[in-house]
């Protein structure tokens, strides 16, 4: 039995989480505690503690590991969550002393000592009359956290020089523009900065729920990266023989793959893996259908295990055809080239990719492709390294636990998993479907506790055409007033928590808060 079948015997023979299957909903007084860690080791593997303690679990002496990035990794991950965390006892702190003289100050320094900003005046003063206003606090106490955060990071991570080196390589490997769709899960919020260690400037990203990414949009899309390549010859000549790349990334869960998976697809690992590579070639089929001169597009399916971050990637054969079934499971590849020198797991990496053809009957990628998916498994090592490190091989959170629900434009500063669970839309009814998963999410995560789901509603606009902040604007209060109206409950049990931002679409724009109502200088 190989590597690979060890790891499947171990999971198969793994119990279903205590408490998995039978859940009920706690008080509304009680805070959530994020996060929770049911065990899900093999039966006698568990030390003192619930902690794991087979080899899958443990980091290895790997040759191919960045260990300066995983150091910085841990570090950004710690500050963001303490962040977060420290809402929760922040505000019983200051819900404590709501009837005490001085509460307002005494509660605006709190807040700037422990959270790094103030609470809204207009709720601390009315506090007096009826009670204090948590669930206004809680959801404005979260948006301005991930403000704050974002603020923070902005210039750490703008990574120009990793970008620049990435989209050369990309272009070495015969693709001029790498477009990537996950599922709109928080558990792949961290997909690029920690999965794949990929620099955000370098590749177009877009979430969607079950990965099902919208086809006439990408055709648009690739027609407008087409069309500069033409008029400007940027990223590369029209004539260069590259090609648009289109990846589509859908996710499972290794421990309780019939609970924890994609939601969108009822927690089935294959139906999501077909759906997502259904969804690639009619993207490739519309567009050598729709353009002339042998127009085409190369595809790219990749699996995530959000239990480990480890990845499975679908090798596409000669002529860029994939299979669910024909596929590299990294996890396996760790296991194995744990001890080796450089070389030789380098090597194992590259004969796993030929081993996993060579089973399913398939041919060989492109060269380029192949050197594309050696990149991706090599830098995924390093984040099965981490989580091995930093987490016990697996995470606590395995299920949910996202922080906020990012309606509109996707954030590009802050990457982390399960911070946020996004939504694309520009109008309520076409977004619908992955607006009410959203909101289920959440009703498991907050409504049930008494707390508000907090609602980023966020838009970019482009300061080169007239009126476009003005449309953003609007936007933003349109979606949030059909936020309001399509969750009446919630709304007008003060359970829904809308924050609203645009912001420029050039590198390094800041983020601009948007009211209700714009006011002019009488206040009026």
């Amino acid at each position: 039995m190989n590597t690979r079948q060890r790891l499947e015997a171990m999971r198969a023979r793994q119990p279903a989480p205590a408490g998995m299957a039978m859940r009920t909903a706690p008080a509304a007084t009680t805070l959530p505690s994020w996060p929770q860690r049911p065990s899900f080791c093999p039966p006698g593997m568990q030390a003192r503690g619930g902690e794991c303690v087979t080899s899958a679990c443990a980091p290895q002496a790997h040759s191919l590991i960045d260990v300066a990035r995983n150091a910085e990794l841990a570090d950004y991950e710690r500050t963001i969550r303490a962040r977060f965390d420290a809402i929760v006892p922040t505000l019983k702190e200051i819900a404590a002393q709501q009837h005490e003289a001085g509460f307002e100050q005494r509660a605006q320094q709190i807040a700037r000592e422990r959270l790094g900003f103030e609470l809204p005046e207009t709720v601390l003063a009315d506090a007096w009359v009826t009670t204090l206003d948590m669930r206004k606090l809680y959801g404005h106490s979260v948006l301005q956290t991930y403000h704050a955060l974002a603020r923070d990071y902005a210039a750490r991570w703008n990574g120009h020089a990793e970008a620049d080196a990435m989209q050369r390589f990309f272009i070495e490997c015969g693709f001029h523009e790498v477009d990537i769709s996950p599922c709109a899960d928080g558990r792949l919020k961290g997909l690029l900065q920690f999965v794949l260690r990929l620099p955000n400037q370098a590749v177009r990203r877009k979430s969607y729920a079950g990965a099902m990414f919208d086809v006439e949009l990408n055709v648009k899309q690739w027609t407008e990266i087409e069309l500069r390549r033409f008029r400007e010859g940027v990223p590369t000549l029209s004539d260069a023989g590259t090609r648009y790349l289109k990846v589509a990334v859908y996710h499972f869960s290794s421990s309780d793959p019939h609970h924890e998976g994609c939601a969108a697809h009822g927690s089935d690992d294959r139906k999501a893996a077909q759906a997502a590579l259904d969804r690639l070639a009619a993207f490739r089929t519309a567009i050598e259908n729709g353009f002339c001169c042998g127009a085409s597009v190369a595809t790219l399916l990749v699996g995530v295990d959000t239990d480990n971050d480890a990845i499975r990637i679908h090798v596409p054969d000669t002529a860029g055809e994939m299979s669910v079934e024909c596929f590299v499971d990294n996890q396996a590849i760790y296991q194995q080239t744990a001890g080796m020198a450089a070389s030789e797991a380098r090597w194992r990496l590259g004969a796993a990719i030929d081993e996993a053809v060579r089973e399913a009957g398939r041919s060989a990628p492109e060269t380029g492709m192949r050197s594309l998916i050696e990149r991706l498994l090599t830098n995924n090592l390093s984040q099965i390294d981490y989580v091995c490190a930093q987490h016990g091989g697996r995470y606590a959170d395995v299920g949910h636990a996202e922080r906020f629900i990012n309606i509109g434009d996707s954030f590009d500063v802050l990457h982390l998993r399960n911070l946020a669970y996004f939504g694309h839309l520009h109008t309520i009814e076409e977004g619908a479907a992955d607006m009410d998963v959203g909101i289920k999410i959440f009703s498991k995560l907050n409504v049930v506790h008494g707390l508000p789901i907090p609602i980023a509603i966020h838009y970019r606009y482009d300061e080169q055409v007239p009126g476009s902040r003005e449309r953003a604007v609007a936007r933003c209060r349109r979606i949030k007033a059909a936020i309001e109206t399509r969750y009446p409950v919630l709304a007008r049990e003060g359970l829904l928590f809308c924050g609203m931002t645009v912001q420029a679409k050039q590198p390094d724009s800041m983020q601009e808060d948007v009211t209700d109502i714009e006011t002019n200088s009488h206040g009026h």
